[in-house]
C-alpha cells in the first residue's frame, strides 16, 4: 500500500514538472513573438500607419499589395465626400444667415406693432360724459442709424430736439434759395439743412455757411438734380424724406419759395402725424365746411350734404417719424413712380381718402396749420394786404405758391415784413397775369 502511494506521488510530480515546462515554453514563445511584433510594428499593430508599414514590408519583398491600392481609393473617395460636405456646409451657413436676417426684420416689425398696441391699443374704461378723448399721436419709430451713418452724423449736429427744416434744391433755384436761407438766418433758426441735388448747390451752400447734404451717387436722383424743375423735384422729396424719418427725426419739409418771419417750431402742436399748411384762403376753405349740393330732379331729396376742404400744400408740412408717416411717403413715392400725377394731388388723396371696397385708407392723423401764421400767397395778396387789421399781423412764413413770379414777390414780402417797407406789396396784382 505504501509502495503504491509512493509510486503515485512520483508520477504526479513528473506530470507537474512536464506541465511547468510547457508553460515556460509558451511564455518564452510569447515573449519572442512580442519582440518580433515590437520590431516590425513599433507604432502598434492597429496604428493609422498600418497601410504604410504593410506597403513598406511589401516593397522590401518586391511585392504589390492589393489592399494598399484599395485603401488609397477609399481615401480618395472620403476626401471627395469631405469636399462635397464642406461645400454644402458653406451653403447651409449662408441660408442660416439669410434666415436670421429675416427673423431679425420680422422681430423688428413685430416690436413696432407691439409698441403701437401698447400705446394706442391698450384697453381702457370710458370716463364720464364729455371727458373722453381719443389718442391722436402715434409712437415714433425706433431710429436705425445703420441705414445712413453719414446723414445720421450730420443730423445729430444740426437738429434741435430731433427736429429740423429740410429743403431740396438744385442750381435752377439759387436766387430763391439765397433769400430762403437769408430769412432763416435773420430769424435766428439754426436747425435747417439743404439737400443739394447737384454739386454747384453744394458749393453755393458751403460758400454761404449753410448746412448742406448731398446723397451718395444715385442715377435717378442725379438725373432729376441736374435737369429737374419744380414738379420733378417735388416728387423726389418724398423718397429722400423717408431716410430722415427712419433715422428718428421730425422734419419740417420746406420748398424754397418761402420767406421765414418767425421760428416755426414755436408754433407747432406736434399732436398729429402730419401738420400741413393749407391752400385754403378763408376759414371755410382752409378748415372744412358742409357744402350742400342741389339736384332739383331728386325732388324731396334734392339737397345732398358734402364735406369739403381745400387741399394741403405739399411744399410745407411737418411730419413726425411714425409708421403711418413713413407709409404715407411710401405710397406717394410708389404712385408717382408709376403714374403721371401731380405730387400735391397724390399727397392729399393718400391723406384723406377713406377705406372703401378695393382700397385701404391711410390711418394717419393730421392737423391743418393756422392759415394766417402759415400763410399762402393768395391769402396775402388777395386778403391780408387789403385789410388794415390783418396787415398788422406777422405770419410765421409766407409761401409764394399761388404765383409764378415767385422771386419778385418773395423779395417784396421780405421788404414788407422785415425791412418795414409798407408799400412793398402794392405793385403786384391779386393773381397772375
Amino acid at each position: 500500500m505504501k509502495l503504491e502511494m509512493a509510486g503515485g506521488r512520483r508520477e504526479k510530480s513528473s506530470q507537474l514538472s512536464s506541465r511547468g515546462s510547457k508553460i515556460a515554453a509558451a511564455i518564452g514563445i510569447g515573449v519572442v513573438a512580442g519582440c518580433i511584433f515590437a520590431f516590425l510594428f513599433p507604432n502598434g499593430f492597429f496604428s493609422s500607419n498600418l497601410s504604410t508599414q504593410i506597403h513598406s514590408l511589401s516593397k522590401s519583398n518586391s511585392e504589390v499589395d492589393p489592399l494598399s491600392c484599395e485603401s488609397k481609393e477609399r481615401i480618395n473617395l472620403l476626401k471627395a465626400d469631405i469636399m462635397r460636405l464642406s461645400d454644402k456646409n458653406v451653403e447651409l451657413k449662408k441660408q442660416v444667415r439669410e434666415l436670421n436676417e429675416k427673423l431679425r426684420l420680422a422681430d423688428q416689425r413685430k416690436d413696432h406693432a407691439q409698441e403701437q398696441v401698447l400705446v394706442v391699443g391698450e384697453p381702457q374704461k370710458a370716463g364720464p360724459f364729455g371727458t373722453v378723448k381719443g389718442l391722436r399721436t402715434n409712437p415714433t419709430v425706433i431710429p436705425d442709424e445703420s441705414l445712413n451713418p453719414r446723414l445720421a452724423k450730420i443730423l445729430s449736429k444740426v437738429a434741435i430736439k430731433k427736429e429740423l427744416i429740410v429743403a431740396l434744391a438744385n442750381s435752377n433755384v439759387h436766387p430763391m434759395l439765397e433769400l430762403w436761407f437769408t430769412s432763416i438766418k435773420k430769424v435766428g433758426i439754426s436747425n435747417y439743412l439743404v439737400v443739394a441735388l447737384d454739386d454747384p448747390t453744394v458749393d453755393f451752400c458751403k460758400s454761404n455757411d449753410v448746412p448742406v447734404y448731398k446723397r451718395d451717387p444715385d442715377e435717378a436722383i442725379d438725373s432729376v438734380g441736374k435737369s429737374g424743375f419744380n414738379h420733378a423735384v417735388s416728387a423726389l422729396k418724398f423718397r429722400i424724406l423717408r431716410e430722415f424719418l427712419q433715422l428718428g427725426y421730425s422734419i419740417l419739409l420746406s420748398d424754397v419759395d418761402i420767406v421765414y418771419l418767425q421760428n416755426p417750431f414755436d408754433h407747432l402742436y406736434r399732436d398729429s402725424d402730419v401738420e400741413s399748411m393749407s391752400d385754403g384762403h378763408d376759414n371755410m376753405t382752409a378748415y372744412g365746411y358742409n357744402d350742400v349740393f342741389d339736384e332739383p330732379a331728386m325732388g324731396w331729396a334734392r339737397y345732398a350734404h358734402t364735406m369739403r376742404i381745400w387741399v394741403y400744400n405739399s411744399g410745407f408740412f411737418y411730419i413726425r417719424p411714425t409708421i403711418p408717416s413713413i407709409e404715407l411717403l411710401d405710397r406717394i413715392a410708389d404712385r408717382l413712380a408709376h403714374e403721371d400725377a401731380w405730387d400735391q394731388a397724390v399727397y392729399n388723396e393718400e391723406l384723406f381718402y377713406p377705406s372703401h371696397p378695393g382700397y385701404i385708407g391711410l390711418h394717419a392723423s393730421k392737423r391743418t396749420m393756422d392759415m394766417y401764421l402759415f400763410m399762402n400767397s393768395k391769402v396775402l395778396f388777395k386778403t391780408v394786404r387789403r385789410d388794415a387789421n390783418l396787415k398788422r399781423l406777422k405770419p410765421v412764413i409766407v409761401h409764394v405758391n399761388y404765383h409764378p413770379d415767385k422771386f419778385p414777390r418773395m423779395k417784396a414780402v421780405f421788404e414788407f415784413y422785415v425791412n418795414g417797407k409798407r408799400d412793398a406789396l402794392e405793385p403786384f396784382p391779386d393773381g397772375s397775369e
